[in-house]
């Protein structure tokens, strides 16, 4: 099945899709809004376009594990995509997801403005790669 995977930020929020295969993630681009209700109209509109079967948000927690104020932010937006959405939506963490994409872009030379306006797409393909091995390492299981 198709999953899209979304990385959520205050001002940029990374969409990244997998094949029906499950196989391979890559970047679908990046919505560049503050507006959360925006944010979430956008993603259900992609996620209709591109026929997904599932979404994963990353979940940001606080290194210790715990939630803060941007886990909540994330949860809320959660709720608004489901309002528009007939798919499952999963939480999935994306601790130093951003760090990996960070240093993806560095090994492929990307930088400057070219950097910031992918960051976020690869960001969010880092997501669905972490998933989709965990998913592939644990048939039927659904992720806590």
């Amino acid at each position: 099945m198709k999953i899209m995977a979304v990385d959520y930020g205050d001002a940029r929020t990374g969409m990244a899709v997998c094949d029906r295969t499950e196989f391979l993630a890559s970047p679908v681009g990046q919505i560049e809004e503050k507006s959360m209700a925006k944010v979430a109209e956008k993603i259900i509109y992609a996620s209709r376009e591109i026929d997904v079967g599932m979404i994963v948000i990353g979940l940001p927690k606080n290194m210790d594990g715990t939630e803060g104020g941007r886990a909540e932010k994330t949860r809320k937006l959660a709720k608004l995509v489901e309002l528009g959405v007939q798919v499952p939506i999963v939480f999935w963490d994306e601790r130093r997801t951003t760090v990996t994409a960070a240093a993806q872009l560095t090994d492929a030379g990307t930088f400057g403005k070219k950097r910031k306006g992918k960051l976020d797409a690869v960001s969010a393909s880092v997501i669905l790669d972490s998933f989709l091995a965990w998913r592939k390492n644990h048939p039927g299981e659904q992720p806590t």
